[in-house]
């Protein structure tokens, strides 16, 4: 919020070192619990889309649909923290999202399920700035690395190790169960947010919300990831997808250029102003997409590529997770010590690294393999992670510290958001792509093509196939081999992407180096 509306404050001298850790596990748990929804669901797609007879594009949109509203109510957290304070907004955020796990696991039809997760991307979006800002506040400001680290621990750990729940879950049980594993740690959240989660009175006059930028953000989030998801199917020329872009970037315009006229804007802008939070938030975007997208995209590789059952396509990320766990807290202490464009660097370089190996795997690729480079990519993580947020929350006053955090969060979630669903339309654009153009030599003049079908044919009369049947059967078969073939070329140039685009933080981490320099 802007300074006419100052935040609530937290004195860290006057708070027992019990106190400070009961409030930052009782807030971690509830961001856990609302995360691991997040990414427990990437291994079911497969599941969802034979479940409701449904493609990619529209079943992604149970992962993509809580981003979006995750994104969009992110700005929301610091009107709603101003009226009902913190106890009651994490008490009540809980219960939202309980609702709509209910409701995604009882989902008669994808619309419903839709909704369901609407619901739970509302409540993981007012939360999560509430438990940094929170988490920040308790802490004295020299460790405010080791708290940003600490919620980092949580808000990376659960998205490593949401597939193997997920996994295991639909192994198990059911594609419907994978919503309700999360409410039982989400109810213990509950119970200890009453319990040690502050309740501090806001200062000053109580903010108004900007309902017009709620809407205008709304706008734009939905019409643009409306006409990424939908342009392979429409058409991108198409007069409803080119429509949707052209109205949502116009809506992201406006906003932006509302929230610097408004008298009490949603997002602050003026923090832009200080160039290492600028930066910071470059970072966050681009990690935010690299994060999220191969969360996303390693489970359904693995599953639809290379063959492997959900449980095993989960436990690709354990590893990694585990790494990610021990390297983020001494990241976070590091933090504290040296300048944050150093980690920060680093982990840009190893992160493009690990997604080059992943790009050229493909089902001959074992499994160790990709448990290795998906460790690598969270090593990379864990490095940038816990510096960008330190970095940010860092740059702006401490009546400020909600407003940072949660434009810290938006920037981030927005990046994760884009990033998954634009991987998603690469990999059906590049996988169409590579189909053609191998179908178009599949013909009776290409000699290895008619070996081919010979061979099949000679198996198939083996197995007792009628003669009648034999060719029809080969060449059914050789279009499996070719649509194969073209979704592994498909996954692995939407990897290449993945790196190439996150290398492009170096810019941004480059300028942050250089403030840091002129300020020491």
């Amino acid at each position: 919020m802007t300074s006419k509306s100052s935040a609530t404050s937290i004195d860290p001298g006057s708070i027992s070192s019990f106190r400070r850790w009961s409030v930052t596990l009782s807030g971690l748990l509830g961001a856990v619990s609302m995360i691991l929804a997040a990414t427990v669901v990437n291994v079911a797609v497969p599941s969802i889309m034979g479940a409701f007879g449904i493609g990619q594009t529209i079943a992604q949109w149970t992962s993509t649909a809580f981003i979006t509203t995750m994104v969009a109510s992110q700005l929301l957290s610091v009107w709603v923290v101003a009226h009902l304070g913190q106890r009651n907004t994490y008490a009540m955020t809980l219960i939202v999202f309980a609702a709509g796990g209910v409701l995604s696991a009882w989902a008669p039809n994808i619309d419903t399920l839709i909704a369901g997760r609407l619901l739970q991307g509302f409540a993981a979006g007012v939360v999560q700035p509430l438990v940094l800002s929170t988490i920040v506040s308790v802490f004295p400001v020299e460790k405010r690395g080791f708290a940003v680290s600490m919620y980092s621990v949580g808000v990376t750990l659960a998205p490593s190790f949401g597939p193997i729940v997920g996994g295991l879950t639909l192994d198990a049980l059911t594609w419907r169960h994978i919503f309700l594993v999360p409410l039982p740690l989400a109810f213990i959240a509950f119970l200890l947010g009453l319990s040690f989660m502050p309740q501090e009175k806001h200062k000053g006059p109580l903010p108004r919300l900007d309902w017009t930028g709620l809407a205008l953000v709304c706008t734009f989030s939905v019409c643009v990831m409306s006409g990424l998801a939908n342009g392979q199917r429409w058409g991108w020329h198409s007069n409803e997808v080119v429509g949707l872009l052209a109205g949502g970037l116009t809506a992201g315009a406006v906003f932006l250029w509302h929230q610097t006229h408004s008298d009490s804007p949603i997002l602050d802008v003026t923090l832009f102003k200080n160039p290492a939070y600028a930066a910071a938030m470059l970072i966050a975007f681009l990690f935010g997409a690299g994060n999220f997208s191969t969360n996303y995209a390693i489970p359904v590789f693995t599953q639809t590529v290379q063959g492997f059952t959900a449980t095993a396509a989960g436990l690709v990320l354990v590893p990694a997770g585990v790494v990610l766990f021990m390297i983020t807290p001494i990241s976070g202490r590091l933090s504290d010590r040296l300048p944050a464009h150093y980690p920060i660097f680093s982990g840009i370089v190893i992160f493009a690294i690990a997604t080059w190996f992943i790009a050229h795997s493909d089902v001959n690729t074992a499994f160790l393999m990709m448990v290795l480079y998906t460790m690598l990519s969270r090593v990379a993580l864990g490095l940038v992670m816990p510096n960008m947020g330190a970095t940010a929350l860092r740059a702006v006053p401490d009546d400020k510290i909600n407003a940072g955090a949660a434009t810290y969060n938006f920037v981030r979630q927005l990046g994760g958001a884009f990033g998954t669903l634009i991987f998603v339309v690469i990999t059906e654009q590049r996988t169409a792509f590579h189909a053609d153009a191998m179908a178009a030599t599949q013909t009776s003049g290409n000699p290895l093509s008619m070996e081919f079908i010979e061979k099949v044919g000679r198996v198939l009369a083996e197995s007792g196939v009628p003669d009648a049947h034999q060719t029809a059967g080969a060449l059914n078969f050789l279009s499996k081999v070719v649509h194969a073939q073209a979704t592994t070329l498909g996954f692995q140039d939407s990897f290449m992407v993945v790196a190439v685009v996150f290398l492009t933080a170096l810019i941004p981490a480059w300028i942050l180096g250089k403030t840091t320099n002129k300020r020491n």
